[in-house]
């Protein structure tokens, strides 16, 4: 338990960071193209794996160059797959159902719960108040794919796509 919550900031990292990245883009894809085929890169999904992989890289070397821990190179490795966990969560139903709409509310589900229960351990292991974290880092998630929602529909809208 003590190696888990050791690590708790650096899983934090890549959980927010995923959480925040993936659904405002998904909202703001969803929105603008209406085609789970082509958010999630076509076919053989290179796009998508390309973007979760420079992701998880960008977000853990910061780590391995962090001077304040005693093992930054097992902080990385633990932001990095938190990081890949997470994308690959959120960009499950996009893969699995034809109906972007239905894919994103899923997504969004999705999202909540993985904060429902990192949350949730972190409050228990570390006794901090659950419902004002959870609260907090759920309003940033939805906010940010809400305001990418609007974009997206705004660009659709006004530069006419139609895909």
């Amino acid at each position: 338990m003590k190696n888990g919550c050791g690590m708790s900031a650096s899983v934090v990292l890549g959980l927010n960071d995923a959480l925040v990245e993936f659904t405002g883009t998904l909202a703001g894809l969803t929105f603008a193209i209406q085609n789970s085929q082509i958010i999630c890169g076509g076919r053989p999904y290179h796009r998508g794996r390309c973007i979760a992989i420079d992701g998880c890289i960008r977000i853990s070397l910061p780590e391995v160059r962090c001077h304040g821990r005693d093992q930054p190179q097992k902080a990385a490795v633990y932001t990095g797959l938190t990081y890949i966990v997470t994308v690959s969560l959120l960009i499950l139903p996009f893969l699995v159902l034809s109906s972007p709409y239905i894919a994103l509310v899923c997504t969004l589900a999705g999202a909540v719960c993985v904060i429902f229960c990192f949350t949730f351990y972190i409050s228990v292991a570390k006794d901090l108040p659950f419902y004002k974290r959870f609260a907090e880092m759920a309003v940033i998630s939805l906010g940010i794919a809400a305001i990418s929602f609007v974009i997206g529909l705004l660009i659709r809208v006004l530069l006419n796509v139609n895909v």
